[in-house]
């Protein structure tokens, strides 16, 4: 197979019709030496999946010093060939291009692999990224279940990999200013951490089930998952809205959120999950619901408990501590002061998407939607206290720790996102089972309840199966 394609018409040897059911137990890679950046040495870096994301993530590296996407890889041949057409628009670099990211992995010039698939295949890839010996940067969430997320921090510590999750929030330099006001005290004991995701969705409808289209290798695509018909409502996005390939919204832009919320109140695994809701309103292909309330306690070392409050929305909603779609901080209801009565009925978000914190000396918002930023309401008068917006970047951080092999400094270390990534697997288990669960933060397990663990675990469809030793 050539490696090296820079225009639509040598696509077709990278989706030559290769056996893809090769065996992928035992797979190993020849991992180069460990790398010693230069100041100005060049990172060059491979993304895997540039449909939606991943193509953001080609526009973030491309905007770093001495940084270049070296290579590209879809199992969609025609998002690939537009994406080509994207970069040469954009004067960038032609890159190599792949179908299968297993061939991009034995690529040894390439030092690290950005991953923007679908949800079933990123703890996967990811640890055949650590395997290759090469650094991952992985899109939230970094697992589609429990079991995957346990293995791919496992991988990360083997192979001494930096690998950053992208709830990119982390990075922002509002938030983080934020968080550290709460450890210094600002609104007293934080007991109650509440997570929004109000977005407003629409029905996805009914999709037929149809040919597979041309240029896709729809059984690579579908990979570890179980093996469906090919229907548009299970490809491109709307695979977030079914079990065996995404999360719903609460791992999709929740987990976003929850990671937040669970990083503001400064816990890690939590002791009792339960989850209820529903898919309302809509009678279309959804599989996951469109409305989930979850709620999360964490039992203290001094006896306390704090709980961790989440909620999903998918229509029509109030805002809720200013964060709303009209932008964090602007004259809405509740949170400058009562609204100009000529503009009430124009205020409405249409969606809030944050955090709010509370405390026993006041509460805080936290809001990334135009930048990254806080604001607090303090005393009993709840009157208005410090406040910062600030953004940042989860992509340089990253990268800067590509250079510097410090793992310590990433800003959304692997072990962290997997640790809020189970807060999303539990909801959505309870919410399934229609049951509390009681966790074991030692063991990982849920306590007593091998249904809820085998959920939890999760199944590969052969060969594209999670290995038991990485």
């Amino acid at each position: 197979m050539a490696e090296e394609k820079t225009s639509k018409d040598k696509l077709d040897q990278v989706f030559e019709k290769a056996p893809m059911a090769a065996a992928l137990a035992g797979i190993s890679f020849i991992a180069k030496p460990e790398r010693v950046f230069g100041a100005n040495d060049r990172v060059r870096i491979g993304i895997c999946g540039v449909r939606g994301m991943g193509f953001s993530h080609v526009e973030e590296y491309s905007r770093l010093p001495n940084v270049e996407v070296a290579a590209v890889c879809d199992v969609d041949q025609n998002i690939l060939a537009g994406r080509l057409a994207d970069m040469d628009r954009m004067a960038l670099p032609a890159p190599k291009t792949y179908g299968d990211i297993r061939k991009m992995l034995e690529d040894s010039s390439i030092d690290a692999i950005s991953i923007a698939t679908p949800n079933h295949w990123h703890s996967l890839m990811g640890i055949w990224v650590c395997q290759a010996g090469k650094d991952a940067y992985i899109e939230k969430p970094c697992s589609h279940n429990w079991w995957e997320g346990h293995q791919l921090v496992k991988a990360a510590k083997k192979y001494n990999r930096i690998v950053q999750h992208g709830t990119n929030s982390r990075s922002g330099g509002g938030i983080i200013e934020g968080i550290q006001r709460i450890r210094e005290g600002l609104i007293g004991d934080v007991y109650l951490a509440r997570g929004l995701c109000f977005n407003r969705r629409n029905t996805i409808g009914r999709a037929l089930e149809e040919p597979v289209p041309a240029g896709v290798n729809y059984d690579l695509w579908t990979g570890p998952a179980a093996e469906h018909p090919f229907t548009r409502n299970r490809f491109h996005y709307n695979w977030h809205w079914f079990w065996d390939t995404g999360n719903g919204d609460i791992g999709n832009q929740g987990i976003h959120q929850m990671d937040v919320a669970r990083w503001g109140l400064g816990v890690k695994f939590p002791n009792r999950a339960s989850a209820v809701g529903g898919h309302f309103m809509f009678d279309d292909d959804q599989e996951t619901p469109n409305t989930l309330n979850a709620a999360f306690e964490f039992d203290q070392p001094d006896g306390t408990r704090k709980i961790l409050e989440f909620e999903v929305r998918h229509w029509l909603t109030n805002e809720e501590a200013g964060i709303g779609s009209l932008g964090f901080g602007r004259e809405i209801p509740g949170f400058l002061g009562p609204p100009r009565k000529e503009s009430w009925r124009h205020e409405a978000p249409e969606g809030s998407v944050g955090d709010v914190f509370y405390g026993s000396k006041g509460y805080m918002a936290t809001s990334n939607e135009e930048s990254s930023g806080y604001r607090t309401w303090l005393g009993e008068e709840q009157e208005r206290g410090p406040r910062a917006s600030r953004a940042g970047n989860n992509w340089g951080n990253f990268v800067d720790c590509v250079r510097s092999r410090k793992a310590d400094q990433l800003n959304a270390p692997i072990e962290e996102g997997h640790i809020s990534c189970t807060l999303v697997h539990l909801a959505n288990a309870s919410y399934r089972l229609g049951r509390a669960l009681k966790f074991d933060p030692a063991t990982e397990q849920v306590i007593g309840d091998d249904e809820a663990n085998k959920l939890l675990h999760g199944t590969f469809r052969a060969p594209y199966v999670v290995p038991e030793e990485v």
